[in-house]
């Protein structure tokens, strides 16, 4: 029986139409009726994740149970969530509401391991928060892969490129911030890089497969497949 998909989604709402536009173009299909039936409850309201790990902001907790509550009244059967940093708050959210979720950690990790042969150090862009949260680091380090971060000045350009006022949350798919982008991945390759992990949603706006020269682990796409996969619906043979 095939499943309906939930994306909680709104932080911010380019990663979850990002999200949305991978699933439709990677499910197999021929006509409109073949699609997956998918339930977006996209709820920008919910407080910066990041602020609230450096404890310079609410917490984002009431927010994301009150989202899981109205997907699942809505008819999901499970949820992800195109919000990187907002994984930190999963298990809290929990405890007060049960669901059923694909995180992008785990799932990114399944994928590294089938994909990237013999991967021991991977580089990591994301948002202050996931860094400082050490998510990404909690979830490979038991598979024996390591993660480096930009340096101090580096992730100050991340956030600035993702968060800033000309900024990819912004709106701003713009050149210069690509640049950015693709110059950090650069100079982490340079510092033993096998594989660039775009740990924050807003970052595979920018940075694509063809930008560097070594593999880009994606947890959105990784986890857009997924949700395919698991909704009882086939990927594309051709990469999307």
């Amino acid at each position: 029986m095939n499943k309906t998909i939930g994306i909680l989604g709104g932080m911010g709402p380019e990663a979850s139409l990002h999200m949305y536009d991978l699933i439709i173009k990677r499910t197999e299909i021929q006509t409109d009726q073949d699609h997956i039936h998918v339930i977006i409850n996209s709820f920008p309201q919910v407080p910066p994740r990041t602020d609230a790990i450096l404890k310079t902001g609410p917490s984002p907790i009431t927010f994301l149970v009150v989202g899981v509550q109205s997907l699942k009244r809505a008819g999901a059967d499970f949820i992800a969530i195109p919000c990187i940093t907002a994984h930190y708050f999963i298990l809290e959210v929990k405890q007060q509401v049960e669901f059923e979720f694909l995180s992008l950690l785990d799932e990114s990790l399944y994928w590294a391991q089938n994909n990237v042969s013999e991967l021991k150090t991977a580089g990591l862009i994301a948002s202050t928060g996931t860094l400082i949260s050490k998510l990404f680091h909690s979830t490979y380090a038991p598979a024996g892969i390591d993660i480096i971060s930009p340096s101090v000045a580096e992730q100050d350009r991340v956030m600035n490129t993702i968060f800033g006022k000309q900024g990819i949350k912004a709106g701003f798919i713009a050149e210069n911030n690509k640049e950015a982008i693709v110059k950090i991945a650069q100079a982490l390759i340079q510092r033993g890089a096998e594989a660039i992990i775009a740990g924050c949603t807003e970052v595979p706006l920018v940075l694509k497969d063809e930008d560097i020269p070594i593999p880009l682990i994606e947890p959105m796409r990784i986890t857009a497949d997924a949700c395919i996969i698991k909704a009882g619906y086939q990927l594309k043979e051709t990469e999307v």
